[in-house]
């Protein structure tokens, strides 16, 4: 989902940009007169971005898998239409083992619309 990093500070925050175009495939039933960028794919690209500050820091990146864990208190304040740039910022805010947690923004046009706080899991890709 995202298409550029804008900027990461290793191991603490990323700034990540996803051009929101009217051909993706989840626009054609989400809302077919009103095309609307789902919520949950909003959090997947925080979640993305999450991932690349892990991924930062991480001794093996290629050798474990970064999975979805959870997120909590979820708000999404105004919709996100074909068009869009979406800029997602992510900052690390506590580790615990393999439990990584992060806070999440989404943004349009400088106007927060969206933000979560997400959890994220390192699995070995040979477990």
């Amino acid at each position: 989902m995202v298409d550029r990093v804008l900027e990461l500070e290793t191991g603490v925050r990323c700034k990540s940009l996803k051009n929101v175009t009217g051909n993706e495939q989840f626009f054609q039933g989400h809302f077919p007169d009103f095309p609307v960028m789902p919520g949950v794919l909003i959090v997947e690209a925080m979640a993305q971005t999450c991932g690349i500050i892990a991924n930062s820091v991480s001794d093996s990146p290629e050798g474990q898998w970064m999975l979805f864990a959870g997120i909590d208190n979820a708000k999404f304040k105004r919709p996100v239409v074909p068009g869009d740039q979406l800029i997602l910022e992510t900052e690390f805010v506590a580790r615990k083992m393999s439990l990584w947690v992060f806070n999440g923004k989404a943004f349009v046009d400088g106007k927060l619309v969206a933000q979560a706080e997400i959890r994220m899991a390192t699995m070995q890709k040979d477990a």
